[in-house]
């Protein structure tokens, strides 16, 4: 009785693997269709004012491949960082850089006017747009795109912690992937090409 006990063990053990190993397997190697099945639901419908004080919406943007970014105009580094890349980056596409839109939201709209969203863009490329709008239009568009913002107190007033990612999309408005200013040029730049091709 006690041998037979001593073989139940190492049966059931072996039994127990055995079977999740299956269940890997099958989830490893199951068709590329069904792990990547379903739409990324980041983007959608959004309604803004552009930096030129025109109305502003998702439909503006599609019919090509975009990159939207949130910061605002106070930011003391990633915004300006990111904005000063990503006009680099459409130099360096040359005439690709046509066949890309590129819009920069601000999640301070209290403080980023058109008026003032201009004249901050106006050192970077001429082709990103800047949106800003109601606290409540920026809220709508920021939970379309699942991005964090939150105003915090400073000695001096107050400033934003934001999700600093560059979201890519495809000409019809669907998730394509993201980017960062923390990645190399040769990374961002590879992206976008990508992008624009495959857009």
């Amino acid at each position: 009785m006690a041998f037979k006990r001593s073989l139940l063990v190492p049966l059931v053990v072996f039994l127990v693997g055995l079977g999740v190993l299956l269940a890997t397997a099958l989830f490893i190697f199951q068709p590329p269709q069904q792990q990547s099945a379903g739409r990324v639901p980041i983007g959608g419908p959004f309604r803004l004012t552009s930096h030129e004080g025109k109305p502003f919406t998702d439909a503006d943007l599609k019919g090509k491949p975009f990159a939207v970014f949130f910061g605002f105009t106070h930011c003391p580094e990633v915004c300006p960082t990111t904005l000063y890349d990503l006009t680099q980056d459409l130099e360096a596409l040359g005439p690709d850089a046509d066949r890309l839109r590129v819009a920069f939201v601000t999640v301070d709209p209290a403080q980023d006017t058109p008026e003032l969203m201009k004249t901050y863009l106006s050192s970077f490329d001429p082709r990103i747009v800047g949106l800003t709008g109601t606290d409540d239009e920026i809220a709508a568009v920021a939970k379309e795109y699942r991005i964090y913002y939150r105003k915090v107190p400073t000695d001096s007033g107050y400033t934003m912690d934001h999700t600093a990612t560059i979201f890519l999309m495809d000409s019809k408005g669907d998730f394509y992937g993201t980017s960062n200013f923390q990645e190399t040029q040769d990374v961002r730049r590879a992206k976008l090409r990508q992008l624009v091709k495959n857009g």
